[in-house]
């Protein structure tokens, strides 16, 4: 069965085109319509939307950004991490808010004390941004990382049996404290790291006399003074905070004392004076700067 949009046979050659058959003719017309018709319907069949260019992407991207600080703003932290992926896989190209969607990420796990968390994410954001100009960004997230070591360490260290307890946690807020102020010594944050570096040392160093005085109470004299000139020579605040010295830093003058006391029962006196005029010497306003004066005056009385 023929088209019927397929005229039956060509028209003779000079005839007038009124005489081609009016199937033909009606086809035809109905093709340019379906033919203008579609071209009408893309024209027009996105009607409303917003054209994409640059200006209404980064008015999109600020305004989601915007939306996920909202929800971080009000502590709804599992909400606001969504939304700020969400937002780092929609707008991967806003690299300035991308930063901060990071940071913000690990922020909202600082807030809800999942420390073990924020640390690995900050420490994502420092590896994956090395060598880009993001400096202050890269320091906030160090110091981060140092606070939420720091924090770690809980409160619990000094209880009963602290001599027993592992130390690595104490050591590793240590460690990241001294290397954030040895790499921003002038950043808004280092006050706040140096503040949290003497509480650690001082940690640390009364641990260190802790197991001293333990071998002292033993009579094991050799491992005492080994243990508290390791306190003295690793963790001094002179060494370990850097700059001045106040008259009473640190624990020092209560690691001498106890240094100087091993020394005189070991009959050692050259050692155990050098050790007590360390405490006069250098820490004049200290609280046991009589009682070193005391040892030096006992020495001096009976000759020793």
């Amino acid at each position: 069965m023929r088209s019927p949009c397929v005229p039956r046979s060509r028209p003779p050659r000079g005839r007038s085109l009124a005489r081609v058959a009016p199937g033909a003719i009606r086809c035809a017309a109905g093709a340019l319509g379906l033919a203008a018709a579609l071209a009408l319907l893309g024209a027009t069949g996105c009607e409303g939307e917003a054209p994409r260019t640059a200006l209404n992407y980064t008015s999109n991207a600020k305004r989601a950004f915007d939306d996920a600080m909202a929800e971080f703003n009000s502590h709804n932290w599992t909400e606001a991490q969504n939304l700020f992926r969400e937002f780092k896989r929609k707008y991967a190209s806003s690299r300035k808010y991308v930063l901060l969607a990071e940071l913000r990420i690990a922020d909202a796990d600082f807030e809800q004390e999942k420390y073990a968390e924020a640390i690995r994410e900050y420490r994502q954001f420092v590896h994956d941004h090395q060598g880009q100009n993001v400096t202050d960004d890269t320091a906030y997230a160090r110091s981060r990382i140092a606070d939420a070591e720091y924090r770690e360490i809980g409160d619990s260290f000094f209880l009963a049996s602290s001599e027993e307890r592992d130390q690595a946690s104490v050591i590793d807020a240590y460690r990241e404290l001294r290397s954030f102020i040895h790499d921003y010594p002038s950043s808004k944050e280092s006050d706040h790291m140096r503040k949290l570096l003497t509480d650690v040392t001082a940690r640390l160093i009364r641990h260190e006399l802790y197991v001293a005085r333990f071998y002292l109470r033993k009579n094991n004299y050799e491992a005492t003074i080994a243990r508290v000139q390791y306190a003295i020579h690793n963790y001094s605040s002179r060494t370990v905070i850097g700059g001045s010295v106040s008259d009473d830093a640190g624990l020092e003058p209560e690691a001498l004392i106890l240094l100087g006391e091993t020394y005189l029962k070991m009959h050692k006196w050259g050692e155990a004076r050098d050790s007590f005029a360390a405490i006069v010497r250098h820490f004049p306003r200290s609280a046991r700067i009589q009682q070193a004066q005391q040892y030096l005056e006992f020495m001096k009385e009976r000759g020793v």
